[in-house]
């Protein structure tokens, strides 16, 4: 049977002859055209090769090496649609990205598979990127990570399927995702693809243009006693500021804050609003300097009123990336680091409102509540969160 192009299709139907559900059938058809895969071959020209990135030989095929480099696909944007390619790997510690909807600012989204953690609970992940950086530690658990088996020394298949605010992730079985996500972080809705990190190898490259379907978001409920209404000072350079001292009033009145609100369930994703650093700190190679200082360093102050009906002590709540220096009506209470591995060799430093408690003191009246938010790598953010709102609202 003679296959017939769209223009095959046009001369075939005459507008005013078509029923409405003959319309429809052809529309249906047109799209599905537009959809037909794209194969980019490993030595294509539109591959643009940065960093430690080849075409090369592996396993009986022609395919793509990286290794701690990237791959972009040149003069592509995409909404929604299906990305299929066989990987290969050691099972090294590494990083199987797929970059997609990616901006020239460096923002996105990105899934990855960690083949040294295969079988455990975060080998695969979904994170946002804002400005170039991801922020894997705040979006963390169900609908961001989950177990697989990866395997390596073999290919094996995996495919990407994008559709509006979710997406889902297949790892060897393409009958049944190994990740679901339910809400994806950036809102970027159209953009390019890149391949990032490795080591691994990559052949049989497709990828497939689906119609666009409508934006719909999932994200979950809000906890009744977070803490929602910030406002956020400029970037700073932490080695250049005194931690554990409050702003004084002239410097908070110089400064230019900024009115945010945290997203459910109550993060304020400091990477949405200033870009973060990507360090990586010296305690990596040598545990025994993680009191060193960390040069490039940044420090965000977030700040908010806290009203209570009477004097009390409240417990807070809080978990942050990577340091934070609490102080209540100009009083430090509280200064912690939670970054990946300071606390032991194998901590990530996960942000979730368990991650530490303060108790604080508050007076009858308004209480300022700030907080001294510095980031390394990973994420930047905090969560603050009450265990009830008894005598005590934000204004």
């Amino acid at each position: 049977m003679r296959r017939l192009g769209f223009a095959g299709l046009v001369n075939k139907f005459t507008l005013p002859t078509l029923t409405a559900g003959a319309v429809l059938l052809l529309l249906g058809t047109v799209m599905a055209i537009a959809a037909q895969a794209e194969s980019i071959p490993p030595d294509s020209p539109r591959w643009q090769l940065k960093g430690k990135a080849k075409a090369t030989e592996y396993l009986g095929r022609r395919c793509l090496w990286l290794q701690g480099g990237d791959a972009l696909l040149k003069d592509f944007e995409m909404t929604d649609g299906v990305i299929d390619l066989d990987m290969a790997g050691s099972g090294a510690r590494g990083f199987y990205g797929i970059d997609f909807r990616t901006q020239p600012n460096g923002d996105g989204e990105e899934v990855y598979l960690r083949p040294h953690k295969t079988g455990l609970d975060d080998a695969q992940q979904y994170t946002p990127i804002f400005s170039g950086s991801t922020a894997w530690q705040i979006y963390n658990g169900p609908g961001f990570t989950a177990a697989v088996d990866i395997p390596k020394v073999v290919w094996f298949h995996v495919r990407l399927v994008i559709t509006g605010a979710q997406a889902k992730l297949y790892v060897s079985n393409m009958d049944v995702p190994s990740l679901v996500v339910n809400d994806m972080k950036s809102g970027v809705r159209r953009g390019g693809i890149k391949l990032g990190e490795g080591p691994r190898y990559i052949s049989n490259f497709e990828v497939r243009e689906t119609p666009p379907v409508a934006w719909e978001r999932h994200e979950p409920a809000m906890p009744a006693a977070t803490i929602t209404k910030w406002s956020l000072s400029p970037s700073l350079d932490a080695l250049e500021r005194d931690l554990e001292r409050p702003l004084s009033k002239s410097e908070a009145a110089a400064m230019k804050w900024q009115d945010v609100t945290a997203e459910p369930p109550g993060f304020v994703v400091i990477s949405r609003y200033r870009k973060a650093p990507e360090l990586t700190p010296t305690w990596f190679a040598d545990f025994s300097k993680r009191l060193e200082p960390q040069k490039g360093m940044q420090v965000v102050y977030a700040r908010t009123t806290i009203s209570s009906d009477r004097d009390q002590v409240k417990k807070l709540n809080i978990g942050y990336s990577d340091d934070v220096s609490v102080f209540l009506n100009d009083k430090i209470l509280y200064r912690g680091r939670s970054a990946q591995r300071f606390r032991d060799p194998g901590f990530l430093g996960i942000v979730n409102p368990e991650n530490d408690a303060v108790y604080l003191p508050l007076k009858k009246g308004r209480n300022e509540l700030l907080l001294a938010v510095s980031e390394l790598t990973g994420g930047w953010g905090f969560i603050c969160r009450f265990d009830n709102m008894n005598g005590v609202h934000q204004d």
